[in-house]
């Protein structure tokens, strides 16, 4: 009857640890299922949008290009920006739209400009420059040769009896007069004497030269 006896009582004891170990295997087995768990995919959001970056014309240093007569600057056929007009002492200005212009792939620059002017001067750096000054004949009441001569003076290099109408071959045609000048007082100076009808311009670059 002892054997028996002790027997129980050691199944007794075992039957709580038992428990334990199978509770603890359970638990464990719930853990490792639930980090096993993949979380759902969050969609990459799109890209913004980008602006599609246009580079400005390139532009020298210390070019000038003046269109006479004109309110608003302008952009020629080569992306060159002529400013709207400044530094004429006396005279007036006008504008005329839609002109056929021969002679000249920009025929905007000559569809405006300033007459019956005493000068023109602006601020600019000592050194060399060619100037060009841009004209057109377009007045109604020029009709021929002779019929407006005018004298300029450029940096101290004088043109005497110009006539537009005959430089350029007829009215509506572009004509460019280049002049190489050094400047050594800091201002560009252009001076103009009528004789018969007012003197006239349509353009002024001024272009540092080497």
């Amino acid at each position: 009857m002892k054997q028996p006896l002790a027997r129980f009582f050691s199944q007794l004891l075992l039957a709580p640890a038992l428990a334990l170990l199978v509770a603890g295997c359970s638990t464990t087995t719930t853990s490792t299922t639930s980090n096993a768990t993949t979380p759902p995919a969050v969609a990459a959001a799109p890209a913004p949008a980008t602006t599609p970056v246009v580079a400005a014309p390139p532009t020298t240093p210390g070019v000038i290009r003046i269109k006479a007569g004109s309110e608003a600057p302008y952009t020629d056929s080569k992306g060159n920006v002529w400013a709207a007009e400044k530094g004429f002492n006396g005279g007036d200005s006008i504008e005329r739209a839609d002109l056929t212009i021969t002679n000249t792939a920009d025929p905007a620059i000559y569809r405006s400009e300033h007459y019956s002017m005493d000068s023109f001067s602006t601020p600019v750096a000592n050194g060399k420059y060619l100037v060009k000054l841009h004209f057109a004949e377009c007045y109604d009441g020029i009709t021929g040769p002779g019929q407006r001569v005018f004298s300029f003076n450029v940096q101290g290099q004088v043109f005497k009896d110009f006539d537009v109408w005959a430089k350029a071959g007829g009215p509506f045609t572009a004509y460019v007069e280049s002049v190489p000048v050094e400047v050594t007082d800091g201002k560009l100076t252009i001076t103009f004497t009528p004789s018969i009808e007012n003197p006239q311009i349509n353009g002024i670059e001024i272009l540092p030269q080497p």
